[in-house]
């Protein structure tokens, strides 16, 4: 069984769909970032509603829907705390043009997923205002510094975050405007309002709840992220983009690593 819905709509599907489960049915999900409310991931949501019995497993990665129907060469992630379900979907979706990768680490591939779209806001807002690829590369590069260690404290494998479904999809994300996150930054940097670039995309934007509840989630792990934390100021504290932009550049000077 797989369902594919916006991460606020998770929980409602799989109790909608608990009750109809067949035994030894086996539940996997395309849904990226942490429910609002509880800031648990998918696969906590999954456990809550489904038990410890049910085998569960995240698809994600580096996918435009459009590409992977116009049958385009692509390469995603199944993560599974159970290896024969990952495998199984594995081999199930792979083909010519379509080729899967397993993970055993679904935290980090969910945490993946939850932040790139936050980090992909904020590239296209320095895009939008002008700032080039140096700036462009920055981001990524230090979004994903922030996305990793925002794993760790969860309890995710550094490794992950150099894959598919974290760096891969966090590239993809921020640098191809077929990215509604993408795009959203960009109409925020020409000086649109949130609700209107909302609904001049007319489609869900996860990065801008996931912007919420990535912040929350930082603040409860002790964890600094940058980036993730101007985003968040951007969409819900009412600072400007170029205050954004002149905030991170100000920070106070440190190693890399």
């Amino acid at each position: 069984m797989l369902v594919a819905v916006p991460s606020h709509a998770l929980r409602e599907a799989l109790l909608a769909l608990q009750p109809r489960l067949r035994p030894g049915q086996r539940v996997a999900w395309a849904t990226k970032g942490f429910e609002q409310h509880s800031l648990l991931l998918p696969h906590q949501v999954a456990r809550e509603i489904l038990g410890a019995s049910v085998p569960i497993a995240v698809l994600s990665g580096p996918t435009f829907a459009r590409e992977v129907g116009a049958g385009l060469p692509t390469a995603m992630t199944v993560a599974s705390p159970d290896p024969s379900f990952a495998e199984a979907l594995v081999r199930s979706l792979s083909g010519l043009n379509f080729r899967g990768y397993t993970s055993d680490d679904i935290v980090g591939v969910e945490v993946g997923g939850a932040v790139k779209n936050v980090i992909a806001i904020a590239t296209g807002m320095a895009d939008g205002l002008g700032f080039g690829a140096n700036t462009r590369t920055a981001l990524i590069t230090r979004g994903l510094a922030e996305m990793t260690r925002l794993g760790l404290s969860l309890g995710a494998r550094a490794t992950t975050f150099m894959g598919l479904a974290a760096l891969g999809d966090l590239v993809l994300t921020c640098t191809d405007d077929q990215s509604r996150n993408r795009r959203f930054g960009l109409a925020l940097a020409r000086g649109q309002s949130a609700n209107d670039a909302l609904r001049v995309i007319g489609q869900v934007v996860e990065g801008y709840d996931a912007a919420r509840a990535v912040h929350a989630v930082a603040a409860r792990q002790g964890i600094e992220m940058p980036i993730a934390d101007a985003v968040y100021q951007v969409l819900h504290e009412g600072l400007s983009a170029p205050e954004a932009a002149r905030a991170l550049m100000e920070r106070e000077l440190r190693p890399e690593h």
